[in-house]
């Protein structure tokens, strides 16, 4: 199916089994991507463990572009688009959120990023006019609000100093930061270029900019050796970046990015159901509802319209 095809179908027909694959692969790789992220808090600044994470990633990228055989040279004017697909969806963003989660609770960022489903829909209408119907707009509402509830014993006992009330706008600026990085990726499977020659230069360019800000803020290069850091690496790297954000961008040119980005509203329950393998958290009457309400949204965003 051509690009130009695919791209015509965002508003409301129904998923093939490809569309519901790809959407299993994204919420459930970027859902196992939270615990993965711990071991990577430590010693090491975030943007640089962001930049490694993206140099190992861009590196299977250009790998598996010339193994398939894709097309990597272009114009110019389609390597800018390249370089907002990096500035936008594989670094600023990144960069925001990590330094934004220094002051505000994990369950708060969940809730925020959970907000890209709506922003996509705001930005779709407003760069590409395209129709954001009731369906979809009580679906977002319905997500958003099942993400709050389950993570509202987290938030409420947040306290909002200055500190947190700025960790929230990087926290906002970065969700932004993806949604703008989705738009540029639906206007560039338009030209008809191919999800995977568009990521695999954007991760590049991604991973320049984040290098640039290491080095230009003065940090170390450096990072653990331990098998925990190194492990969560990889995984970050091939699963959550590679896999993840391929699977996604193509879904995104396939059903439209206001039903794509609901994966950003599912992916947080996956995170608690490995939290309740991994680390022993306990389901309240609160998160139970929540998560009705995030999957009867999600029913409701992903059915024929």
């Amino acid at each position: 199916m051509s690009a130009s095809a695919t791209l015509a179908r965002p508003g409301g027909p129904g998923l093939s089994t490809y569309d519901y694959g790809l959407y299993a692969a994204t919420v459930f790789a970027w859902g196992f991507s939270w615990i993965a992220m711990k071991g990577q808090v430590s010693s090491v600044p975030p943007e640089v463990s962001v930049f490694w994470r993206f140099v190992l990633a861009s590196s299977v990228m250009f790998g598996w572009s010339l193994f398939r055989g894709k097309q990597l040279r272009f114009s110019l004017s389609t390597h800018l688009r390249f370089a907002g697909l990096g500035l936008f969806l594989f670094s600023t963003n990144f960069t925001l959120f990590y330094y934004g989660a220094k002051s505000i609770p994990s369950g708060l960022l969940a809730v925020i990023f959970s907000t890209a489903s709506i922003f996509n829909m705001i930005l779709a209408f407003l760069l590409f006019g395209q129709r954001v119907s009731r369906q979809t707009a009580v679906a977002a509402a319905l997500g958003f609000g099942g993400v709050a509830f389950m993570f509202w014993p987290e938030i409420a006992g947040t306290s909002f100093n200055r500190d947190a009330a700025f960790g929230l706008l990087l926290c906002i600026a970065g969700t932004l930061s993806f949604c703008m990085g989705n738009m540029v990726s639906a206007s560039t499977q338009k030209k008809t270029i191919s999800v995977t020659s568009a990521t695999t230069w954007g991760m590049l360019y991604g991973t320049v900019f984040l290098g640039l800000f290491s080095w230009a803020s003065g940090k170390s290069f450096a990072i653990e050796t331990s098998m925990t850091y190194l492990g969560s690496l990889v995984y970050l790297a091939v699963v959550a970046s590679v896999i993840a954000f391929a699977s996604y961008l193509t879904l995104l040119g396939r059903i439209g990015s206001a039903r794509a980005g609901y994966a950003t509203v599912i992916f947080p329950v996956v995170a608690l159901s490995v939290s309740t393998v991994f680390e022993g958290y306990v389901w309240t009457a609160g998160a139970l509802t929540g998560l009705l309400l995030v999957m009867a949204g999600n029913v409701l965003m992903l059915r024929r319209a």
